[in-house]
């Protein structure tokens, strides 16, 4: 590349020491030490010198910005499994080479859904902040702190991928009875597994529902998969989980639906605009009808290493002439 002895490698975030330091080793890296976001300029900076941008989920590169890049860079090795912050097809026409990282962080998402799964109904936050709060806690009561139980009630899955079969697996050991809705039946022997029940129509299915877990990816076609008038569907005693994208349900028409008590609750990880979070959520997660986290779904040091592991391989594997293992083809995303 460009005649470099190692090839210059652009990281907007800080990742894993180990990471970085194994980066540090193989290539020309550049670090960003104080995790500070990239402005605008800065991206536009590093795609015109770099050999290699390794971004995260948190940067937008789009067509915009990869007009204004470099001869030199010819791979994009995104530090996530999603690519919907990067303008695939934009970067396919100017010959640059797009990689994620798949694989690694089902099992981390999967342990938090389930974690929010249970903590709407168990109105765990509520019984933590209380003792966390100033209020003083008065002892044990028959009737105080009731949730409701998930054993017994149904799941319906929007997205039976890795992820989603990851919840599944996790759902029905704790005795819930699985339905999903996908662009296809998933593998027979999963299903009889699962004892799942497959819906061809996401409408039937969210309107038959206890818990909705959404687990499919964010693509121009799922961007609000969960509109008003399905939301709509739910039963007013259903509850919502969102651990995928948070453009995948119409943020306003749920907020809508928990103000008016036409559903029982939400647990989302992610947001429609993130880092902004609506105050109308945070009115609501106090109000004990939310529980909201800041995007940590996939948040373990195992995860993050293996990720930076994928990244390497890939830039690797890249650099040598060789096609990298995890590349993005624009028309499958």
């Amino acid at each position: 590349m460009a005649g470099r002895k190692k090839p210059l490698v652009v990281i907007t975030r800080k990742l894993p020491d180990q990471v970085e330091t194994r980066m540090r080793e193989l290539f020309d890296a550049r670090l960003n030490v104080d995790d500070r976001p990239m402005t605008q300029p800065e991206l536009v900076a590093a795609v015109k010198e770099a050999d290699v941008l390794v971004p995260t989920v948190t940067d937008r590169i789009d067509d915009a910005l990869l007009a204004q890049a470099g001869e030199r860079l010819r791979l994009i090795a995104s530090f996530g499994n999603g690519v919907d912050h990067i303008d695939v097809a934009s970067a396919a026409k100017r010959s640059i080479t797009v990689t994620n990282t798949p694989n690694v962080l089902t099992e981390d998402t999967a342990d938090m859904t389930m974690a929010l799964m249970l903590a709407v109904p168990r109105r765990l936050t509520e019984g933590a902040n209380l003792l966390a709060g100033p209020q003083k806690w008065e002892g044990w009561s028959p009737t105080w702190m009731l949730g409701r139980r998930i054993w017994g009630k149904r799941l319906g899955i929007v997205g039976m991928g890795r992820i989603g079969t990851a919840v599944a697996r996790r759902a029905k050991a704790f005795g819930l009875s699985i339905h999903y809705h996908n662009r296809h039946h998933v593998a027979s022997q999963v299903e009889d597994e699962l004892e799942a029940t497959y819906w061809d129509s996401l409408d039937q299915m969210l309107a038959r529902m206890d818990i909705i877990s959404v687990n499919c990816p964010s693509t121009p076609a799922t961007f609000h998969l969960l509109s008003a008038r399905r939301l709509a569907l739910m039963q007013p005693t259903a509850y919502i989980v969102n651990t995928a994208r948070g453009d995948i349900i119409d943020e306003a028409a749920l907020i809508q639906l928990l103000q008016d008590n036409r559903i029982a609750g939400a647990a989302l990880d992610v947001f429609e605009h993130e880092p902004s979070v609506n105050p109308k959520l945070l009115k609501l997660a106090n109000k004990g009808k939310v529980v909201l986290l800041p995007h940590m779904g996939s948040a373990t040091l195992e995860g993050r290493i293996d990720m930076g592991e994928k990244v390497i391989i890939n830039i690797r594997a890249f650099v040598d002439g060789h096609r990298p293992p995890d590349r993005v083809i624009p028309s499958k995303v």
